[in-house]
């Protein structure tokens, strides 16, 4: 019998182009023989809207996108599908807030749906770079010096924080704490950069995070497992651009992606031993990117883990796992696997004292 799936992408988020993009390289990817996929389509505006079965694969993302007027339009709409006829698993392919922030796993956790992925906790701590760097510094993990604050202080202290930041040693990195692809990201040296990197970035959040720049390439590996993970060849990130902002990674093809990075292997099995314990320490499940620096001397530094990365063909996750031999098809079906094995292995908890 075919596993029911629904594909859940869109979403209220600045990311919402790169999910769509992902959900049609999904459904390309996808064996219509052994699954019954249903498409969910939440827009910009946070509807949640049901489209018709697919029986193929869809060629452009206007074929993932529903008129409300047409569709089911609310989360209860959704639940209501599930529990006429349920779901065998959600895979969210949402990017940024109310999507990889543990929001909708929250929501598919209270369902008790089956989701690919990883869960609430490692959802959260992972789309929150401060939070996720103060778990790596309790994991003994090597990072970049940096700082943060929220709006409030900003508004409040403002002189205070840009002497924070000019502590650390430009150029510095200056970031919404919550979001992902690189949007709302600023390079800045001068005092007056600064300042207008930390106003871009609270267009996108309330919580920024500066982080001092740091000579070293940088390397990727993916992780992919449950209760063992195992990690993929690493891949090197050579950006022509200043750093690998947005536009790099998703409109100008203006980055090159080595394949196996040529590093040397102790590094490799630093990486490694680094990759799995963050995943480790965040609690994570299925899928995540651990996103490295390496210095001129071989010194490795772990910058972020991305845990609902980049999933297109092209995206480096899928094909660090290209490199490792394991096809674009087969990572969809091993991490379909993976969320049927850690729902089935949580129904085994008791929630009676009896």
């Amino acid at each position: 019998m075919k596993k029911r799936i629904g594909l859940l992408y869109g979403g209220k988020s600045a990311e919402h182009e790169v999910s769509l993009s992902t959900a049609k390289a999904v459904t390309q990817a996808l064996n219509f023989e052994e699954y019954e996929v249903h498409p969910i389509f939440i827009t910009l505006d946070g509807e949640w809207l049901i489209g018709p079965q697919l029986t193929a694969p869809v060629e452009t993302i206007d074929q993932l996108q529903f008129d409300s007027n047409k569709a089911p339009n609310n989360i209860i709409n959704f639940i209501n599908a599930h529990s006429e006829k349920q779901f065998d698993v959600i895979f969210p392919l949402l990017h940024g807030t109310n999507g990889e922030d543990g929001t909708v796993q929250g929501l598919l956790e209270v369902m008790n749906v089956p989701y690919v992925g990883n869960g609430v906790l490692a959802s959260s701590a992972g789309m929150d770079k401060v939070i996720m760097k103060q778990l790596f510094e309790m994991a003994g993990l090597a990072q970049t010096p940096y700082t943060y604050f929220i709006r409030g202080e900003w508004e409040k202290n403002q002189e205070e924080i840009l002497e924070r930041c000019e502590k650390l040693q430009a150029p510095l990195f200056i970031k919404p704490a919550n979001l992902g692809s690189s949007v709302g990201i600023s390079k800045a040296v001068t005092r007056d950069e600064i300042i207008a990197a930390i106003n871009l970035a609270l267009q996108y959040d309330r919580k920024i995070v500066v982080e001092q720049g740091i000579a070293g390439r940088e390397i990727e590996m993916g992780v992919l497992g449950n209760d063992e993970p195992k990690t993929s060849v690493p891949g090197e990130i050579k950006p022509v651009t200043e750093f690998y902002d947005y536009d790099s990674k998703y409109k100008d093809g203006s980055t090159a992606l080595i394949i196996p990075a040529e590093i040397p292997d102790a590094v490799m099995d630093k990486m490694s031993e680094m990759a799995k314990a963050a995943f480790k320490m965040l609690d994570c499940s299925g899928i995540v990117r651990a996103d490295f620096f390496v210095t001129a001397d071989d010194q490795v530094v772990i910058n972020e883990v991305n845990t609902m990365p980049g999933f297109t063909p092209f995206s480096m996750y899928p094909l660090l796992w290209q490199h490792t031999g394991v096809s674009y098809p087969e990572l969809i079906d091993q991490l379909i696997e993976l969320a049927l094995e850690r729902y089935a292995e949580k129904q085994k908890l008791q929630y009676n004292k009896d």
